[in-house]
């Protein structure tokens, strides 16, 4: 360094924090430029803190050590912060980004009106910022709110820091809990595994510790028990067993049955959670699962087997005007299949690619239209409902935006608001889950008919339940399922591969120059990755002229490994949209977001009207704010920085997380490291993702695995014995 630091400071420092280098909110990891009392030059600290922003003052400790490239600088073992009390300090302070609504240009002007007073006129007397030029009531409104919730989110970073928990995940504990978050979690620290997305159980636990809660505590046994069930609802469970759910929490918690028997008993008088003997097993749900399962059964107990409520209509002339109308001539199968929909409440239309489902249904609605038949089309994902809005002429909705998603997580229409139509009808219906379908129940007005499209060959919903194949094993519910496969998707190979894969057949991987279909085999899974990245970004590209970033899409079956859907972004990320200056960044939750990056919304949040599986782009990243923009369907959404967890990059995503969707080009890296997850419904879904290309890349061991697996994994529920038992009818 230029100037040295004075020795009384030898083993430490006190300073203005003039610059935040690097912070990491996951680890606490951060890189500070400070100025010091007797140096010439900045100094560089380096260590552990909870949350730092520019001038702040900071007292530090540790040892001074030399860096090559940095030169001397002091490793701190503990950075202690205090608020600025200087003109100096407090005008970096508030030009920070820190507080919304106040830049650099707005910090100077209300330091130099208000000096170090500053703090106390926003919290005591804010109607006096209104005194600086440019500042309305609206703008000081957000600097008041955003200077209290900043307190309060700081004092929560910090104490979730010192109980080894991230601080990133301070804004969404504040969000949650309010001002009252440190004391709920000081009296419950298990709610936080409960309650907030990315804290697992195992921080919760050592956050117990750390504030004194015993090992066979009541509160932890509660709180095991609740992450046991809610790791189960993840994975697609409505409910679990009694005996399953009690032995998974002993496993969890290493304390005796009976103290967990306790507990559950507990968790049952509360209301927590709720028990039910079906088919003569005791099962625990939570009490939004029963009463959305209750719901789905009496509602189909009451539509099946009823007429319809359609106008009369003679099915012969209609199927003749529909056949002249559409220049299409409607085979057997279909034929069959309109008059069962036409005549019933309720019914379900099932097929694979290329069998004519879009056709009949165009047919269906041109004939209830031309009867003045009200009906909404709705599908789970936006892909699926504006693919299924092209396709028939007809306005589509996602389920969610049909339904009027709130804020608070409920919907507008249901039992007391119910939708305004004769009839709904549902595509892409095998991923449709238990809560959505109930929703979906509970707005269906009382002589509304229903309309269910889906392929049963498909993975199962995200989400909880089988809603699709319980209807089908529970032949409550008129079912016609296509199987012929028309001439015009005969040539397709994508087709014909899709339907050797569902009937357990090796795919035949053609010749000919041009197929729409092709395996490449490939043995070592770094030759697997070279391949994916050199046909997504030139090959395929070169040969469909395709957009990279936006037409073809990778689909990888699961997320770890070298050839997981992480490892494949952070390749596919570098080559697609590299880092430059016009192109801002932010990295939390591990992930690097740059504007023009391709991103995965992956839950749903209903104040933002995002569901889970939308993808959009990063149209901005602001560092001063706090914030990055994200553009779906050409929506602007905004999301705080803390709030990034809810995204993922997008050039790879899961196969589950493609269902609904359609993409020009697909490619899909498969080797024996995905063992786990090689079934024949997973690589059918993925390969019917494809409109003009599908590449299989990867090992032949594992794709003949894949096609041979169809041993489903049983999911926990109790919706199918609700549905055969008489005592859920209405």
């Amino acid at each position: 360094m230029a100037s040295s630091v004075k020795s009384d400071i030898a083993d430490g420092l006190s300073g203005l924090v003039e610059r935040v280098t690097f912070h990491n909110e996951d680890t606490g990891f951060a890189v500070l430029r400070v100025k010091v009392k007797g140096a010439r030059d900045l100094v560089s600290v380096i260590g552990i803190v909870a949350a730092v922003s520019p001038g702040e003052w900071i007292n530090a400790e540790g040892h001074w050590e030399n860096n090559r490239e940095h030169g001397k600088q002091l490793r701190a073992t503990a950075i202690r912060c205090q608020a600025p009390n200087s003109r100096e300090g407090i005008e970096k302070y508030l030009g920070s980004g820190l507080i919304r609504g106040i830049g650099p240009v707005y910090a100077k002007k209300l330091v130099e009106k208000f000096g170090e007073s500053i703090f106390d006129i926003i919290e005591k007397t804010s109607a006096r910022l209104e005194e600086i030029e440019g500042i309305g009531a609206g703008r000081r409104r957000q600097i008041k709110d955003a200077w209290a919730e900043q307190k309060v989110v700081r004092d929560i970073m910090v104490f979730l820091h010192s109980h080894g928990i991230s601080t990133a995940r301070a804004l969404r504990v504040y969000k949650l809990y309010g001002e009252e978050a440190i004391a709920r979690v000081r009296a419950n620290p298990y709610l936080l595994a409960r309650d907030i997305p990315g804290i697992g159980f195992k921080s919760a636990d050592i956050v117990g510790a750390k504030l004194g809660f015993d090992h066979d505590s009541i509160l932890r046994a509660r709180g095991g028990l609740q992450h046991v069930l809610s790791r189960a609802i993840a994975e697609g469970h409505t409910a679990l067993p009694q005996r399953v759910l009690m032995e998974e929490a002993v496993k969890l918690l290493g304390i005796k049955d009976d103290v967990i028997r306790n507990a559950l008993e507990r968790e049952v008088a509360d209301g927590q959670l709720l028990t039910e003997s079906l088919e003569g097993e005791s099962m625990v749900f939570l009490p939004a699962l029963h009463a959305a399962e209750v719901t789905i059964a009496q509602t189909i107990h009451r539509l099946a087997g009823q007429p319809s409520n359609y106008p009369p209509i003679n099915f012969e002339q209609a199927l003749t005007w529909v056949q002249k109308k559409t220049e299409k001539e409607l085979s057997s199968s279909q034929i069959s299949a309109l008059r069962t929909v036409l005549n019933t409440r309720i019914a379900i239309i099932t097929g694979g690619p290329g069998v004519g489902k879009t056709t009949l249904l165009d047919s269906l609605l041109r004939i209830l239209a031309a009867k003045n038949v009200r009906f909404q089309l709705c599908a789970p994902t936006g892909r699926a409902a504006k693919r299924l809005g092209e396709s028939t002429g007809c306005k589509a909705l996602t389920i969610h935006r049909l339904l009027d998603s709130s804020p608070e997580g409920g919907f507008h229409h249901g039992k007391k608001h119910p939708l305004n139509t004769d009839l709904v009808v549902v595509d892409e219906f095998s991923m449709v889950d238990v809560p959505l379908m109930a929703a979906l129940c509970r707005a269906l007005p009382t002589q509304g008919s229903l309309i269910l499209v889906g392929d049963p060959d498909q993975l199962p919903s995200v989400g909880s339940g089988t809603v699709l194949a319980d209807l089908l094993a529970s032949n409550m519910v008129p079912a016609v399922r296509l199987t012929e496969i028309f001439r015009q998707a005969e040539a397709s190979h994508i087709v014909r591969v899709a339907h050797e894969i569902r009937n357990g057949c090796l795919p035949s991987a053609p010749n000919e120059k041009g197929a729409d279909f092709a395996f490449l085999h490939r043995e070592e899974p770094p030759e697997i990755a070279e391949l994916v990245l050199r046909l997504v970004t030139e090959e395929i590209p070169k040969r469909l002229h395709l957009d990279p970033r936006r037409d073809v899409q990778v689909l990888a079956p699961m997320r770890r490994g070298s050839l997981g859907i992480r490892e494949l972004n952070v390749a596919l990320q570098k080559a697609l949209n590299p880092p430059r200056e016009d192109r801002p960044e932010v990295e939390r939750f591990g992930e690097k977001f740059r504007v023009g990056d391709k991103v995965l919304q992956i839950r749903n949040n209903y104040d933002k009207n995002v569901v889970n599986g939308d993808i959009g782009w990063i149209t901005g990243v602001d560092s001063a704010a706090r914030e990055a923009s994200v553009a779906f369907e050409g929506r602007r959404v905004i999301y705080d920085f803390g709030e990034l967890d809810e995204l993922e990059l997008a050039y790879a995503i899961s196969i589950h997380k493609s269902q609904g969707s359609e993409f020009p080009a697909v490619v899909i890296p498969l080797a024996m490291q995905h063992f786990l997850l090689l079934q024949r419904n997973l690589l059918y879904t993925g390969v019917t993702r494809g409109r003009q290309l599908v590449v299989v890349v990867g090992q032949r061991k594992a794709l003949a695995t894949a096609v041979r697996q169809n041993d489903m994994r049983r999911r926990f529920g109790g919706l199918l014995c609700r549905l055969l038992s008489s005592k859920n009818s209405p």
